[in-house]
């Protein structure tokens, strides 16, 4: 059973590229197959793979507007099991033609409910609540919301949990949520009070581990590697291990859930 991720926060600058590539990297590393959806026009994740967004004709907004098929629309990176449906600012354009369709919410959710060539597909969202998030949000299994201890991350967490209400009304009553603090400087007296903060608000839905701040993932963003590749022996890439594993022990406990007959 593939198990859908999307990684979102209407904030940005709160490490969710970085914990899309590092997370789905991570899994690739533990065995899994793994597909990476870059759903940001700013093509952030493409670039962060090393790839130049402009030279791609088939990209998602092909996939997202039934152009191509999701097959087609797939290229290899240099790391084995992961893949990559590419962005471009062809996104940008192709956003109000999906507007004007009856069921333009759950475009995405059509094109990957069949899919069975991949354990994981990551959807990295913009960082908004618009149309790409919520149909990233409508196919996902769970979403990872990635939050930095500040006030505006933070505050931004409340219209997150407000659209992944409506999104379970509407239509993905099975979405799950997990919150992880990302870009934490244990130095800093406001970040631990509000990293406590915030894990005594949210209790159980916060992730274990902690992405502390650590100059060799943006170097890493930089070289188009993931951090597991670029420095292994890092504090990020052991920080990142632990959350593909964390989250694949949930994946499992998911798949249970919905298998198991009441």
């Amino acid at each position: 059973m593939t198990h859908i991720i999307a990684i979102a926060n209407a904030k940005g600058g709160v490490a969710k590229t970085t914990t899309t590539v590092s997370l789905g990297a991570s899994l690739a590393e533990m065995g899994r197959k793994v597909l990476l959806i870059d759903l940001d026009p700013h093509a952030n994740l493409t670039l962060s793979l090393g790839f130049k967004p402009a030279l791609f004709e088939r990209t998602v907004a092909g996939l997202l507007l039934g152009n191509d098929d999701l097959n087609g629309s797939v290229i290899p990176t240099d790391f084995r099991d992961l893949e990559l449906v590419p962005s471009n600012h062809e996104l940008n354009l192709a956003e109000p033609h999906l507007l004007v369709r009856a069921d333009y919410m759950m475009l995405l959710n059509s094109t990957l409910k069949d899919s069975q060539s991949y354990d994981t597909i990551i959807l990295d969202c913009p960082p908004t609540t618009g149309t790409l998030t919520k149909n990233a949000l409508s196919a996902a299994d769970l979403l990872i919301i990635p939050t930095q201890p500040e006030y505006f991350s933070a505050h931004a967490l409340r219209d997150m949990l407000n659209l992944i209400l409506a999104i379970r009304q509407e239509h993905n009553p099975k979405l799950r949520y997990r919150i992880l603090l990302t870009m934490l400087d244990k130095r800093n007296r406001i970040h631990r009070s509000l990293a406590e903060q915030i894990r005594t608000a949210f209790n159980e839905a916060i992730y274990d581990v902690e992405i502390e701040i650590d100059t060799r993932l943006r170097e890493s963003a930089i070289l188009g590697q993931p951090i597991n590749e670029y420095a292994p022996e890092s504090r990020a890439a052991k920080q990142y291990q632990e959350l593909a594993e964390e989250t694949g022990h949930y994946s499992n406990e998911l798949n249970r859930r919905y298998t198991t007959t009441p």
